[in-house]
């Protein structure tokens, strides 16, 4: 059985058809995890998440980790229960209420006790040393943040064999482009970093996305940025920005004509990108 698959039962589901029981049997795994004197914080970010917070909370409270932890959550003016799931769970959770994933992450790490910070999306799922394993990788000399990879959940119209095939071919563009621009190849869902530096660079509230991206550049003249690429790194989510293309082939067909148009630019770091007019929240333009 794949290990995620009993955490689907509260996945993509409203609070009302969760059993009381595993809520219950969440909460008193989550306590029991949280450290007051943590390495490494695990920060839930959430918007109108309550159909999937649970289920992300329970693989968490699961999960195996020899280093102290605290798990905490963001909830990004949700209009939903994700608030109410929060404090079912009982973990310490904020309120930001200017939407944005920027300002969620920022919230997360602004009250951030551990020297690592692992972020984490409530709608994607973590097998159980996923943490260890980022820390592990963090804990390296001259590591500064380290991202991992992520499946998605096959479904009816996503067999298993199209996914495996359309994610073997991204993750082995992500490997070339991470060669030189590592930057573009991080993913917040699968990010984690020092708390340290990153509360010197600062995560940009300017922009729709990209700010995990942004950070990861800031980080890089302070060290390396590792990639983790083993199964118990794994995360498995929902589809996201893949849906917005329609079927898979058409997702990869379009993929794939942006990433050989962008096959030149792998040869060569960058320390600056210009935004672009469409991604900004305030402003003119302005460099990144």
């Amino acid at each position: 059985m794949t290990w995620y698959n009993k955490y689907l039962i509260a996945y993509d589901r409203p609070l009302e058809e969760v059993p009381d029981e595993v809520i219950a049997g969440v909460a008193e795994r989550l306590a029991r995890l949280q450290s007051p004197t943590p390495l490494v914080t695990v920060s839930v970010i959430a918007y109108n998440e309550e159909r999937n917070l649970i289920a992300c909370l329970w693989a968490l409270s699961e999960m195996k980790c020899k280093y102290p932890v605290e798990i905490i959550g963001v909830n990004n003016n949700s209009k939903d229960r994700t608030e109410e799931i929060f404090q079912k769970a009982g973990i310490p959770y904020f309120n930001e209420s200017r939407n944005s994933c920027g300002y969620a992450r920022q919230c997360g790490l602004l009250n951030a006790k551990g020297r690592f910070h692992v972020n984490i999306d409530a709608d994607t799922l973590y097998p159980p040393l996923y943490v260890e394993t980022m820390v592990e990788a963090l804990s390296k000399p001259r590591v500064v943040a380290v991202s991992s990879l992520w499946s998605y959940i096959p479904d009816a119209n996503h067999s298993k064999i199209s996914l495996l095939f359309y994610e073997a071919f991204r993750d082995l563009y992500l490997f070339f482009q991470s060669v030189k621009r590592p930057e573009l190849s991080v993913r917040g869902l699968v990010f984690a970093y020092n708390t340290e530096l990153a509360l010197k660079i600062g995560i940009r509230t300017d922009i729709k996305r990209g700010e995990d991206g942004s950070l990861a550049l800031g980080l890089k003249k302070y060290g390396t940025i590792a990639f983790v690429r083993t199964r118990k790194a794994r995360a498995v989510t929902g589809y996201g920005t893949l849906a917005a293309d329609g079927s898979l082939t058409n997702s990869f067909k379009v993929r794939l004509l942006k990433g050989l148009k962008s096959v030149p630019a792998l040869f060569a770091s960058k320390s600056h990108y210009q935004d672009e007019e469409s991604n900004l929240i305030d402003g003119p333009g302005k460099s990144k």
